[in-house]
């Protein structure tokens, strides 16, 4: 086998580690309760996973060109309080159009804070957590928001069988899938992640793309928001909160490198999933739930722990190729000069 083909099944072979820690967790949780592997119970997981996965679209868009949002909880919680006050009585189309444009504001006043004032992400997007969520308490009087009569049996809809809430995490899925695939954006995201001096000297609009993403995350963290609520048929003061930690573990845990420039549309799917199938574990073995926080911090730090792994294997790698390649080039550049 060669030096790349080796490199590149190294990598495959890293990549699967989040497929086969899924199904360590199914066998596991299926082997203390006899419930958690129905097919009843497998379809409400993707059900449940649903708004997650959307978050997190948006969120994994950001961390590949190394950045970082931190306040997708909160343009969750605003985009579903302004849509449950002012737009309960609406048609669903709208309220989801008005879920996704509050997000997008949201998160394009993010991004013009982090292009043109050159703030650091992670110290922007936690000050717009409390400004977020602070204007939608505001504006809700702290009290619990509920879902129209109308968004609640959206929520519980079927189409063809499938239900709704796992409809819309596959449209956007195909969303992400032809910004980031069928245009140039997705390569542009890539590059600036990668090297981004050097993307803007090959003419990659590095600013604009950093603006861009952080608007798509904003416009995911929205339509999150509206399918969860939907889901719900409520939202209270904790509605999103600890959502910006999830979406970020989902990312990383299945393949997003939290140093920009490396992952897949997929990574976000399969970690959404993955975090949810242990959360949904959790309740089917009635465990106590005061151990909810511990387990999720437990998966947080996993994934952090995953991505050191992958870049520090894969780093150890190239360099014992590069040096195993350089006694041989001088060793020919020596003949040739004889």
């Amino acid at each position: 086998m060669s030096r790349g083909a080796l490199l590149i099944t190294v990598d495959v072979a890293l990549k699967c580690v989040p497929v086969i820690f899924l199904v360590a967790i199914l066998v596991g949780f299926g082997t203390l309760s006899p419930r958690f592997l129905t097919v009843d119970n497998l379809a409400a997981i993707l059900t449940q996973s649903s708004w997650l996965v959307i978050v997190a679209l948006g969120v994994n868009l950001v961390l590949l060109t190394a950045g970082v949002d931190l306040s997708v909880g909160a343009a969750m919680y605003l985009a579903a309080v302004v849509t449950g006050l002012a737009f309960a009585m609406s048609p669903v189309w709208i309220s989801l159009s008005v879920a996704i444009l509050i997000g997008a504001a949201f998160g394009a006043m993010n991004g013009l804070l982090i292009v043109k004032l050159q703030l650091p992400a992670f110290i922007v997007t936690l000050a717009t957590i409390f400004i977020g969520r602070g204007l939608a308490l505001h504006l809700s009087s702290t009290k619990v928001i509920v879902a129209g009569r109308a968004l609640a049996d959206f929520g519980r809809a079927e189409l063809a069988g499938v239900p709704v809430p796992l409809v819309l995490a596959c449209a956007a899925f195909l969303l992400a899938g032809v910004l980031y695939r069928a245009t140039p954006f997705g390569p542009y995201v890539r590059s600036v992640g990668a090297d981004r001096e050097g993307a803007r000297r090959a003419g990659v609009p590095a600013q604009a793309i950093t603006w861009s993403v952080y608007c798509l995350s904003g416009a995911f963290a929205g339509f999150g928001g509206f399918v969860a609520l939907s889901q719900s048929s409520a939202a209270s003061g904790s509605f999103g909160q600890n959502a910006e930690f999830l979406a970020i573990a989902a990312a990383v845990l299945g393949g997003t490198s939290l140093f920009g420039g490396r992952g897949t549309l997929w990574a976000p799917v399969a970690g959404g999933i993955l975090i949810t199938t242990v959360q949904n574990g959790l309740v089917t073995i009635n465990a106590n739930p005061y151990v909810y926080p511990v387990i999720t911090g437990g998966v947080i730090l996993l994934a952090a722990l995953l991505d050191s792994l992958r870049l520090s294997t894969l780093a150890r790698l190239q360099r014992r190729m590069f040096t195993a390649e350089v006694p041989a080039t001088a060793l020919v550049a020596g003949r040739s000069e004889a």
